[in-house]
């Protein structure tokens, strides 16, 4: 065997092989390798939209929260206010009420007293009759008088 025989051999079979290499293997690999790359481009690409939104988002989030808080916040006022003026406008009712009745009551013991006054004199006055009748059927004598005098103020 002659050594540069198989050289050359050998050179032609390597040349042979990059040149299959070339021609059937590589172009399928550059193009997976190309689309695994672009998959990744897009994903990272993906990723950076996604942090952007999501940023966005957090920021509206926040907004949104604010405002809620200040929206709950205005209507605790609110009810708070109206709550005042229910308890304000039921004082004053009750207030009005209160009068009412005590003007009532008022009324209802002036007429009770009137009642009562009434009464008394009528009683006064059938007392001074009954009295005035006893005294005129007796004699005049001034003992006697005092005596009914007094019985009569005993029974008023």
């Amino acid at each position: 065997m002659n050594f540069n025989l198989t050289l050359i051999t050998q050179a032609l079979v390597f040349a042979a092989f990059i040149w299959f290499t070339v021609r059937f293997v590589w172009p399928p690999l550059l193009r997976a390798i190309e689309a695994r790359q672009k998959r990744i481009a897009d994903g990272l690409a993906a990723a950076e939209q996604g942090k952007k939104s999501l940023e966005s988002s957090s920021r509206q989030a926040e907004l949104a929260i604010t405002e809620a808080r200040s929206r709950a916040a205005e209507i605790v006022a609110q009810a708070e206010k109206r709550g005042s003026q229910v308890l304000e406008e039921a004082k004053a009712a009750a207030k009005a009420e209160g009068d009412r009745e005590k003007a009532a009551a008022k009324a209802d013991i002036q007429q009770e007293a009137q009642r009562a006054r009434e009464q008394l004199r009528e009683q006064v006055a059938a007392l001074a009759v009954a009295g005035a009748e006893k005294i005129l059927r007796r004699e005049v004598d001034a003992r006697a008088h005092a005596e009914l005098l007094d019985g009569i103020k005993k029974q008023l």
